[in-house]
């Protein structure tokens, strides 16, 4: 006989081995899936922000007063500097004033910074020559200060292509630290170091336009 409690069939017998071995299994495949997290993130922490092409940076001791500015023209005539932090597909993403105001402001306080840096980053290939120049803005030791100047490749991999340091030893001294070659690839395939002032060619374009 049916009656309305009998519309499905009887539950079948609790198991207790069984409801065990089951929770066993989701535990071992969570762990499983922890592993795989935890293996991702490892070979994502070399990789670079694919937007980089190469990138500039120039460093001086730490806690130094100087103030020390790079100075990067691309093919094209674009100059980056402290005053035009972005031209074409430069970006001076650091401009470090030695002693002067070089703080990072932590929970509203102003904490002052050791680091001596300056970055440029390329995000895009421009094929041609680039300059990079160091000028000596502000002496304020009398005593020559040690830049050292790296430029690096970032795609597909990260590649050192220059690595170099150079001695400026007062102010408004200005040296040509290094001049590279780049192909459509992104390939560099020449270095030298020959002068060149960039100081005085926006000095230059400054009065043209001035007179203009």
């Amino acid at each position: 006989m049916i009656d309305e409690f009998e519309f499905e069939p009887p539950a079948a017998a609790f198991d207790p081995l069984g409801v065990m071995l089951f929770k066993a299994l989701q535990v071992i495949a969570f762990l499983f899936f922890i592993a795989l997290l935890a293996i991702k993130t490892h070979d994502d922490e070399g990789k670079v922000d694919p937007k980089l092409e190469f990138m500039i940076t120039v460093s001086w001791p730490d806690k130094h007063p100087d103030d020390i500015d790079m100075f990067v023209q691309d093919p094209l005539g674009n100059i980056v500097w402290y005053r035009r932090r972005e031209t074409g597909f430069m970006v001076l993403d650091r401009d470090d004033r030695g002693g002067l105001n070089d703080f990072i402001m932590v929970n509203g306080q102003k904490v002052l910074s050791p680091i001596r840096q300056e970055i440029v980053s390329l995000r895009g290939i421009v094929a041609g020559e680039y300059i990079v120049n160091i000028y000596h803005f502000a002496a304020l030791t009398g005593q020559p200060v040690p830049v050292t100047v790296k430029v690096e490749k970032l795609n597909p991999k990260v590649q050192v292509v220059h690595y170099d340091t150079v001695n400026v030893d007062h102010g408004g001294a200005e040296t040509t630290a290094v001049r590279f070659i780049m192909d459509k690839a992104g390939n560099v395939t020449e270095v030298n170091h020959d002068q060149t002032s960039l100081v005085q060619m926006l000095n230059k374009r400054y009065r043209e336009r001035k007179a203009g």
